[in-house]
């Protein structure tokens, strides 16, 4: 029995040596042996150095970056880990900045990345987090619904869900009845989290939910209905303005040169685009144009800059909606 307990102390005290070495060095920080002991002794557990040297080795061995210095003030510390400090901090702002992430789940993502790095680093990580006036979500619950929609996918079953507005007071408003589909992916677009489904009330196209606008998402034991092999998930949210559904169609955009950047952001590398004239290029994309307004605004931005060229039909309703606005003022 004692024979088991010295076994488990060793134990013990070989994780707690990476515990320390994790949370308290880095490149630019070291521990000497005699900090080392004193760290282990405020954990309750006292060891002869050759213990420590044995358990380091060890830990080197199974593959841990543990840098040993020599002489008599050698320092030991972790020099890599699995995550480096610009990887964390990028994570980081994506974390805080998100407006689909909570307030509060942000504060805990962040502190459990700052635990990837030692605390000196941590602190580097922590000055990442106020972007606290960002507007963020308030559905605590959609965690447990993008477990539940991940599950369902991979298992090829339907979900079930309530779907909800907010009225003026930030009251929910639940829309009617519950909304049966089968999910197909889950993709971030225009800052929010949203699942691409085939909803049976739309059955010749695909349907987008906001995640955060989902309530009470459970799996049911119905098949999902197997997607379209032709759908490209890339191409169809290029296509999609404000992830709104519908069907596509081609249509013919007129830029100025200099406009291929954000062509190229919102299209992507594999734009139909042809030179036109010294000045000017055109391409032909893939647009859902049922409900044109996101398209509109987004075209709006270039002013003359850019235009419609087909299909006719759009264009004259671009025509129109700009006279409608222009009417109100």
């Amino acid at each position: 029995m004692e024979e088991k307990n010295s076994s488990i102390k060793q134990r013990i005290r070989i994780l707690t040596v990476l515990k320390i070495l994790s949370e308290e060095t880095d490149e630019e920080h070291a521990l000497t042996m005699p900090q080392l002991l004193e760290r282990l002794d405020g954990y309750g557990i006292s060891a002869a150095r050759k213990a420590i040297y044995d358990d380091i080795t060890a830990l080197k061995v199974f593959g841990y970056d543990i840098s040993v210095g020599r002489g008599s003030g050698a320092g030991y510390s972790m020099v890599s880990r699995d995550f480096e400090l610009p990887e964390l901090t990028l994570l980081a702002d994506a974390v805080s900045s998100s407006k689909f992430i909570t307030q509060k789940k942000s504060a805990e993502l962040i502190h459990k990345l700052e635990k990837l790095s030692s605390k000196y680093e941590a602190a580097g990580i922590d000055r990442q987090v106020f972007v606290a006036d960002r507007v963020k979500a308030a559905n605590e619950k959609i965690y447990i619904n993008i477990d539940v929609i991940h599950r369902a996918i991979a298992q090829k079953k339907k979900i079930k869900f309530r779907y909800f507005d907010y009225d003026t007071r930030m009251r929910k408003v639940y829309r009617e009845g519950d909304r049966i589909c089968s999910p197909y992916a889950l993709t971030w677009s225009d800052e929010h989290y949203y699942l691409v489904a085939h909803y049976e009330k739309y059955p010749d196209k695909y349907t987008n939910f906001r995640v955060d606008r989902m309530d009470k998402v459970e799996m049911i034991e119905e098949r999902a209905k197997r997607s379209d092999n032709r759908l490209n998930l890339s191409r169809y949210l290029n296509a999609t303005f404000s992830m709104f559904s519908g069907k596509s169609e081609v249509v013919t955009l007129r830029f100025e040169n200099h406009l291929m950047n954000p062509v190229i952001d919102r299209f992507g590398y594999d734009v139909d685009a042809m030179p036109e004239d010294e000045d000017h290029f055109t391409v032909k994309v893939c647009v859902k144009t049922e409900q044109p307004m996101p398209f509109f605004a987004w075209l709006f931005q270039f002013g003359k800059r850019a235009s419609i060229v087909a299909p006719a039909a759009l264009k004259e309703q671009y025509v129109q909606a700009l006279s409608e606005v222009k009417d109100i003022y």
